[in-house]
């Protein structure tokens, strides 16, 4: 048992930072650029993926969390773990439902200056892959 925790708590936070690179980081700001996406368009397809990401974030939270509890890890390690949790628990419910709340009302056709929450998310995300590089080195030192 302990080791799978051993090869989990090295390898999801590598698996967890690439998610969010690649969707917040790559993906998110790409989408708007690609030929005919509206921004209707765009806000729709990023809330769907912006769900799954979330969800898939929870799973790889929860399972890093338990795997940690298996194995005992150091202080850093737990320390790195809690600050990436805190912030995705802070992105999910504080900041998207403010984000959803204003996605809905342009949906519904409002024209509304950017959103401050946007700014917000955005820069969790890069303290969150800040927290990740961190689980990861202290995972395998």
């Amino acid at each position: 048992m302990e080791t799978v925790a051993q090869h989990l708590v090295w390898f999801l936070p590598m698996l967890w930072l690439g998610m969010v690179l690649a969707i917040s980081f790559l993906e998110a700001p790409l989408k708007f650029r690609a030929p005919g996406v509206t921004l209707a368009l765009g806000l729709g397809i990023g809330r769907i993926v912006f769900r799954a990401l979330n969800i898939a974030e929870t799973v790889l939270a929860a399972t890093l969390v338990l795997s940690c509890v298996a194995l005992g890890p150091s202080t850093a390690t737990w320390v790195w773990l809690g600050i990436a949790v805190a912030i995705l628990a802070a992105q999910v419910l504080v900041v998207r439902p403010p984000l959803t709340r204003r996605s809905n009302r342009v949906l519904a056709g409002e024209e509304l200056p950017r959103s401050h929450a946007h700014y917000w998310y955005i820069g969790l995300e890069v303290a969150k892959v800040v927290a990740l590089v961190g689980l990861a080195i202290a995972a395998a030192a």
